[in-house]
C-alpha cells in the first residue's frame, strides 16, 4: 500500500472517531454515533483495499462491512418488554 492510501486510511478513522464522538454529544445517542463510525470504518477499510488488493484485505473489508450490517440490525431491532 502507498503511503498516501495509508495516511489516507488513517485519517478517515480518526474524523470517523472524531464524527462519532460529536455525534454523540449532539444526539446524547449511542446508536446514531455508532451507525457514523461504521461507515467511516468502511471507507477506511475500502481505501486499504485499493492499496493492497490481496484477499487478505478484501476478507478483511468484508469482515468490516458484515459487522457493520450485523451491529446496525441489532441496535435497531425492537427490545422485547
Amino acid at each position: 500500500m502507498t503511503t498516501a492510501l495509508n495516511l489516507a486510511a488513517l485519517a478517515t478513522t480518526a474524523f470517523g472517531l472524531v464524527a462519532a464522538a460529536v455525534v454523540l454529544a449532539a444526539a446524547g445517542r449511542l446508536v446514531p454515533a455508532l451507525a457514523v463510525l461504521l461507515d467511516f470504518l468502511t471507507a477506511a477499510g475500502l481505501l486499504r483495499l485499493t492499496g493492497d488488493p490481496s484477499w487478505s484485505t478484501i476478507a478483511a473489508a468484508a469482515a468490516v462491512i458484515a459487522v457493520r450490517k450485523l451491529v446496525t440490525a441489532g441496535l435497531r431491532a425492537p427490545r422485547p418488554g
